[in-house]
């Protein structure tokens, strides 16, 4: 059967390190109660014929394994999640990389670096190429809150306070980032936003030196961490606070 391949959307060329495979996991049980998410870690991944490999990770997508964001890159996605029916994440990131599905929600079970199981719901994203081929595919991670956890007091936040988390985007740009984020062509965004494809790799180009970012999938991901959608929704939406009045 031909496996789909992403080209690399890393911003520099990884080659796949020998790594001791993680320990095999059990299938996480059918009625396991879902705990309360308490955060969202963010990753890019890419093909090889044989697994999914992690290009960058933010340090909440690797600490649950007991690695940094540097050593989790060059595992292999697979290794670290797994779920309940065998291949099924590897036939979801098929159909995601053929195009026949722009994202998709597994629930998954993963081994903490004590050795014990941790449920988690991943979701991932498909980001199309210039070429509106798919060019790589942006991974989140709702990871459960700590049973002993005691959420501390949260200030209000404020327009500034956003402000600061992350850049204000015009309405426009806020539209392209959406666009971006569904895995949508720069041919698609230009005819759906009535706009030349020139301006709209004009647009993502701002939005990429803006954003510190070297493609499209690493400009997604930055906004997910930065938290600039909204939580759960799809298609995704810029929050207003990110957008200039």
């Amino acid at each position: 059967m031909a496996t789909t391949s992403f080209p690399d959307a890393s911003p520099r060329k990884h080659h796949r390190k020998a790594r001791p495979a993680p320990p095999a996991l059990p299938a996480p049980l059918g009625n396991t109660p879902r705990p309360p998410s308490a955060s969202r870690a963010v990753c890019t991944v890419r093909s090889f014929p044989d697994n999914l490999v992690i290009t960058a990770a933010e340090p909440e997508f690797a600490r649950p394994f007991g690695l940094s964001s540097g050593e989790i890159c060059g595992y292999g996605l697979l290794d670290l999640l797994h779920s309940a029916v065998p291949d099924r994440l590897r036939e979801q990131f098929v159909a995601l990389a053929s195009g026949r599905q722009p994202r998709f929600t597994e629930r998954v079970t993963g081994k903490d670096s004590a050795g014990a199981l941790f449920h988690a719901d991943m979701t991932a994203i498909a980001v199309r190429g210039l070429a509106g081929g798919t060019s790589g595919a942006v991974v989140l991670l709702h990871l459960p809150a700590p049973a002993a956890a005691v959420p501390a007091a949260t200030p209000p936040v404020t327009r500034s306070a956003v402000a600061h988390a992350g850049p204000l985007l015009s309405a426009l740009d806020a539209q392209v980032l959406e666009g971006v984020a569904r895995g949508e062509s720069t041919v698609q965004l230009a005819s759906r936003l009535y706009l030349s494809r020139q301006g709209i790799e004009y647009r993502i180009g701002q939005m990429l030196r803006r954003f510190d970012t070297p493609n499209r999938p690493a400009l997604v991901s930055r906004a997910h961490a930065l938290g600039m959608f909204a939580a759960g929704q799809w298609p995704p939406r810029v929050l207003p606070e990110h957008v200039k009045p």
